[in-house]
């Protein structure tokens, strides 16, 4: 796979692994993400690397802003083969007393993006033009099997499969795979903030619910963001034309389903 890709939410955790990942093997890539100033610093970061990277800031649940970023990374690069939705946020906690707006702000920001950005990168960013393309959805596996105090991420993550298994299958002959990727417990910004939710619930430290997290991989660790981030590479190469309508754990045997 060669050309441009685009990346929702590029600047820090999986989507910094993505965007390294996807440079390194020769992608241009165009990134997007809330904040102006991650967004100046991460470019540099790669151009100073020597690596193509581009992009610009994006609210991904705000329509009008996903067509904007999709319209300047076709503006800078041309077509895009390559479509990774990461852009994605943590938020939970009992739901009997769960505040609406939460919820509705976890499934917009983690599966209505999705669809918000698939779209627009299936029109306006002209991936249908040419005769392959790559959609890489990152789920949870969350998702799959359910998170305690975590619903509305649990729920979003397990629409976001089902989104990809059903538009892999409507894109199946034309040369566009959709996959998505459920990472485990994963070592990220977002996992720390997990982490002290737990402890503030239970009463108890962040490394004594990260103890107990460990001890339920089978692996003994969390999974590192570069190893969820060479799935991606795999999934967006020419090796797995044949790999679509799939959820994929990265998780370290934590789901096996």
């Amino acid at each position: 796979m060669s050309g441009a890709a685009f990346v929702t939410g590029f600047t820090e955790g999986i989507g910094l692994a993505v965007t390294a990942t996807l440079a390194r093997a020769g992608l241009s890539v165009f990134g997007c993400a809330r904040s102006a100033d991650d967004v100046a610093a991460t470019v540099k970061r790669f151009t100073d690397d020597r690596l193509d990277v581009d992009g610009t800031t994006c609210d991904v649940t705000d329509t009008a802003a996903v067509r904007a970023a999709v319209e300047a990374a076709v503006a800078r690069y041309g077509r895009i083969e390559v479509l990774v939705n990461n852009a994605g946020r943590n938020g939970g906690g009992e739901t009997a007393t769960m505040d609406e707006a939460l919820w509705l702000d976890v499934v917009d920001t983690n599966l209505n993006s999705v669809f918000r950005v698939t779209r627009e990168v299936l029109t306006t960013g002209r991936m249908r033009d040419g005769a392959s393309g790559r959609i890489v959805n990152i789920a949870s596996t969350g998702g799959k099997q359910g998170v305690p105090l975590a619903a509305p991420y649990s729920a979003s993550k397990a629409g976001v499969v089902g989104f990809s298994k059903a538009v892999g299958l409507e894109l199946a002959r034309t040369g566009i795979t959709v996959n998505a990727v459920c990472p485990g417990y994963t070592e990220t910004a977002m996992a720390a903030r997990v982490r002290q939710g737990h402890a503030d619930h239970y009463g108890t430290t962040p490394e004594a619910v990260k103890e107990k997290f460990e001890a339920r991989i089978p692996l003994g660790r969390y999974v590192a963001v570069e190893e969820v981030a060479a799935m991606v590479g795999y999934l967006v190469s020419d090796a797995a034309a044949s790999v679509t309508a799939q959820a994929l754990n990265v998780c370290g045997g934590l789901g096996n389903y």
